[in-house]
């Protein structure tokens, strides 16, 4: 996905360049998770704060 294809939800004024490049590193994060939580010794709120991010992500962009 490219810089261009990241719109804002109508009322959410933030700068979409910068909100943009933290929405891929959380979709990073969240992968990186989803693998790391296979592994019994692995924090389970860790997970939470991830799907915290996502939902916040959804929330601010129409993709």
């Amino acid at each position: 996905m490219s810089d261009e294809d990241w719109k804002l939800k109508e009322g959410a004024e933030l700068n979409i360049d910068d909100v943009a490049k933290i929405a891929c590193a959380l979709k990073s994060l969240s992968a990186y998770t989803t693998l790391a939580c296979a592994d019994e010794d692995s924090p389970e709120d860790l997970e939470v704060i991830v799907d915290e991010g996502l939902d916040a992500i959804s929330n601010l962009f129409d993709v």
